[in-house]
C-alpha cells in the first residue's frame, strides 16, 4: 500500500491510475492521457512524491522526477480525471439516459419532434404551423389542446364547441364574406392539374383594387352547397 496522505476524492470526480517501470536513471515520464495540472498524484516504490520537492508536472503531459529513478523501479501516477455530476447532461456522448424531470429555462434548440397521425409517422420537424381560421388553441396548465375544424361540427364551416370547449355536432357558415387582398389562384395554391375552386360562402365580396386571378384548368364554384336558396 502506498505510503504518505492519499488523495482525497468527492463522489463527483473519476480518477484513473497509471502504473510504469522506470529504465535506470530515468526522470521524465510521459503519462498515458495527460492529467491536469495541480490533480496528479506520484508514488514511487509505494511512497508518496512531493510536488515541486521530488517531481515537478506543469505541462500537462509529462513528469519530472528530481531524483532519478533506478531501473524497474514502479512509479505510480494517480490522476484526478473528470468531474462527474450523477445524470448531468455529457456533451460529447451520443447517447445519454436522465432518470427524473428536466426543466428547461429559455430555449430548446437543435433537435426535433417526431410527428405523428393515427399512429402512423408524418415525419420529423421543429416547428408546428397550423394553417385555417378554424385552428384554436387552448392552454390548459403544460398542455396545449389543439382543435382543427372540419372533421367535427356539422363536418363543414367552422366547429361550433361547448362551454367546456369540445366540439358539438353543429358548425356555421358564414352567409358574406370579403376578399381583401389578391388571390392568384392557379397551379401553385389549388392543385397542379384540372381542379375545381369551392366555397361554401352564399356572397363572396371582392373589395375594390383587389384582383382574384382564376388560373388555366380551374372552374371556381361560389356557393357550392346552394345555401343560398334557402
Amino acid at each position: 500500500m502506498p505510503l504518505g496522505r492519499p488523495i482525497s476524492l468527492t463522489d463527483n470526480v473519476a480518477s484513473k491510475i497509471i502504473r510504469v517501470l522506470a529504465t535506470n536513471n530515468q526522470t521524465v515520464f510521459t503519462v498515458t492521457g495527460g492529467y491536469r495540472i495541480n490533480q496528479i498524484g506520484v508514488f514511487r516504490n509505494g511512497v508518496r512524491l512531493s510536488n515541486s520537492s521530488d517531481f515537478t508536472a506543469t505541462d500537462g503531459a509529462t513528469v519530472t522526477l528530481v531524483n532519478p529513478a533506478a531501473l524497474n523501479d514502479e512509479v505510480l501516477f494517480e490522476i484526478q480525471d473528470d468531474f462527474r455530476v450523477s445524470d448531468a447532461i455529457v456533451s460529447a456522448a451520443s447517447n445519454q439516459v436522465i432518470n427524473g424531470d428536466v426543466t428547461v429555462t429559455g430555449t430548446f434548440t437543435g433537435a426535433s419532434i417526431g410527428i405523428q397521425s393515427g399512429g402512423g409517422v408524418v415525419g420529423s420537424a421543429k416547428t408546428l404551423n397550423f394553417v385555417g381560421s378554424g385552428n384554436t388553441f387552448a392552454v390548459n396548465g403544460d398542455t396545449i389542446d389543439i382543435s382543427i375544424a372540419g372533421g367535427g361540427g356539422g363536418g363543414l364551416g367552422t366547429a361550433i364547441k361547448y362551454d367546456d370547449q369540445t366540439t358539438s355536432p353543429f358548425s356555421y357558415i358564414d352567409s358574406h364574406v370579403r376578399v381583401t387582398s389578391d388571390l392568384n389562384l392557379d397551379t401553385t395554391v389549388a392543385g397542379a392539374s384540372t381542379s375545381y375552386i369551392v366555397s361554401v360562402v352564399p356572397n363572396i365580396e371582392v373589395n375594390s383594387g383587389v384582383a382574384v386571378t382564376v388560373g388555366v384548368g380551374k372552374t371556381m364554384i361560389i356557393d357550392v352547397l346552394q345555401i343560398g336558396d334557402l
